[in-house]
């Protein structure tokens, strides 16, 4: 049986960029100076169209410019949600991220994709893989993650999202893999009766891969465990003869464990002497009484104790 250790996880590639946070400027104050301006900009070629010759000309002009200028400006203006982040990038270079909310004032030539930092779930659609004994099953789990650095959600992996998806994907059928559904008493950890364990491990290997995405996991849970269609009767089977074998075995424990009470306690009070004729007798009716499934019908015995 194989076990999972830091070691066989795979080795993801080392992030070329980490989060730099930036603060931008307050946006309440770039909006009026912005309004001002446009406002201006208008007020400016309305006034130009009273005038005459090239004065009219230049108002006008000079104030449709101040307007788009101004326009452009406010372009620059984010609004950022709580449980959002914006990743702001200018001429193919990364400049930082923006994770303070309300609405903030940056370059704007910067483009800024929004990344969601909220909690998240991810639940993996049934798999049919085969377990370590070779068993096939059908295995499903969830995975609780979140975004932790932006810039590699966002540069390191072409959509973190989808990565993550195929990740746990890829985590869950290899510690299905790794482990049998059932250890039948043999010792060791199976998918089925281990499941604290199972867990924590799967959590530690989706984590270890999804880590150069910029992305944590909170938590990881099997959500789905069975034998496939095609063996569970007989798996059934299997586990409902042991659950007999098992309770028959502590049926015969106990029943010995009367025989001999019962022996013990005829010797010591000297109600009776038997020989080994009749103490093997007494044994055998006491266990077929106390192993029976059956109610047993007494008998009478009206001769002597050897006849």
């Amino acid at each position: 049986m194989s076990d999972i250790d830091s070691e066989a996880i795979v080795e993801m590639p080392a992030p070329q960029v980490r989060e730099e946070l930036v603060q931008g400027k307050s946006g309440l104050p770039a909006l009026g100076i912005g309004l001002v301006f446009v406002l201006g900009g208008v007020i400016l070629a309305v006034y130009g169209g009273t005038l005459h010759g090239e004065a009219k000309a230049a108002a006008i002009t000079v104030g449709v410019l101040v307007a788009l200028v101004a326009l452009f400006g406010l372009c620059g203006l984010t609004a950022v949600a709580p449980g959002e982040a914006r990743v702001l990038q200018l001429f193919g270079h990364y400049k930082g991220t923006l994770r303070t909310d309300g609405l903030r004032y940056v370059n704007p030539f910067t483009d800024r994709t929004k990344v969601s930092t909220r909690i998240r779930n991810h639940e993996t659609q049934p798999a049919k893989v085969n377990d370590n004994d070779g068993n096939p099953i059908e295995i499903a789990a969830v995975v609780v993650w979140q975004v932790q650095d932006t810039a590699q959600a966002k540069f390191e992996v072409d959509d973190f999202e989808e990565f993550v998806a195929i990740q746990t994907e890829t985590a869950v059928r290899h510690i299905a893999n790794s482990y049998p559904y059932d250890n039948h008493g043999n010792g060791g950890l199976s998918l089925r009766d281990n499941a604290d364990e199972i867990t924590g491990k799967l959590s530690a290997e989706i984590g270890a891969r999804v880590a150069s995405a910029g992305v944590s996991v909170v938590e990881s849970r099997i959500t789905r465990l069975s034998y496939a269609p095609e063996i569970a009767q007989a798996m059934l089977r299997r586990q409902q003869a042991g659950a007999i074998v098992a309770a028959r075995q502590r049926i015969v424990e106990g029943a010995v464990g009367m025989v001999e009470l019962a022996l013990t306690r005829l010797e010591e009070g000297d109600l009776v002497e038997l020989d080994d004729d009749r103490r093997a007798a007494m044994v055998s009716n006491l266990l077929v009484v106390l192993c029976s499934e059956q109610a047993t019908q007494p008998v009478v015995n009206t001769g002597s104790l050897y006849s």
